[in-house]
């Protein structure tokens, strides 16, 4: 992925294969409003640059060249798992984030020797407006989160939306999440409602937006 119009093409291309704006959102790392905006965009001829923004202010993870190879994705994982283990030696769950964090959380679970839990978040069913009226679920093919207590394993933290909501999922479900591990946060938060949260990278914007 090279640029903007890269972006915009790979988002057409989702849109095409009949993906939600929400599920764009997580295969591309944005948000979604940028997800929106780069499908919106596939749309016009005009070319980004006339834009007088330049288009919403997000920053887009490429992490392919990890996730493409198992080895590569193990070795991270093992990076994860060991940040994550400052918070606990005693959980026996790890809760992967559909779709992008389960492959991650899957490497973490392997380290850790643990139990692996796997949540949909309600976004891949967003397409426009109001996303509080969907919901989210964890799969009945992966371990249960009652009475347990687990870390949540996620690739990207864009807005922190998505990884509240699961901590909130795991809490409603009955479980204790101790500590959330991501490979990038680009908000740089530190906690997600009130659980501490370890990542590898932290994106910090300098500079104006304008």
């Amino acid at each position: 992925m090279k640029n903007v119009d890269d972006l915009i093409d790979s988002a057409s291309e989702l849109a095409t294969r009949g993906l939600s704006r929400g599920e764009i959102a997580d295969e591309l790392n944005v948000s979604r409003e940028t997800a929106s905006w780069l499908v919106e965009r596939a749309g016009t001829a005009a070319p980004v640059e006339d834009e007088p923004s330049g288009g919403p202010q997000d920053v887009h993870v490429d992490w392919s060249n990890i996730g493409e190879a198992g080895a590569r994705l193990a070795a991270v994982g093992v990076a994860v798992a060991d940040a994550l283990r400052e918070h606990s030696h005693d959980v026996d769950l790890i809760v992967g984030v559909e779709k992008a964090g389960v492959p991650l959380a899957t490497a973490v679970s392997n380290e850790l020797e643990t139990d692996l839990a796997t949540y949909t978040p309600r976004k891949h069913q967003w397409e426009e407006g109001d996303i509080e009226n969907l919901g989210g679920s964890f799969s009945r093919n992966f371990a249960s989160v009652d009475g347990r207590e687990c870390f949540v394993v996620d690739d990207t933290i864009t807005s922190g939306t998505t990884m509240t909501e699961a901590v909130e999922a795991i809490r409603n479900g009955g479980g204790t999440p101790i500590a959330c591990g991501v490979l990038v946060d680009k908000q740089g938060l530190g906690e997600v409602d009130d659980v501490p949260l370890e990542s590898l990278f932290q994106v910090i914007r300098v500079g104006n937006d304008d």
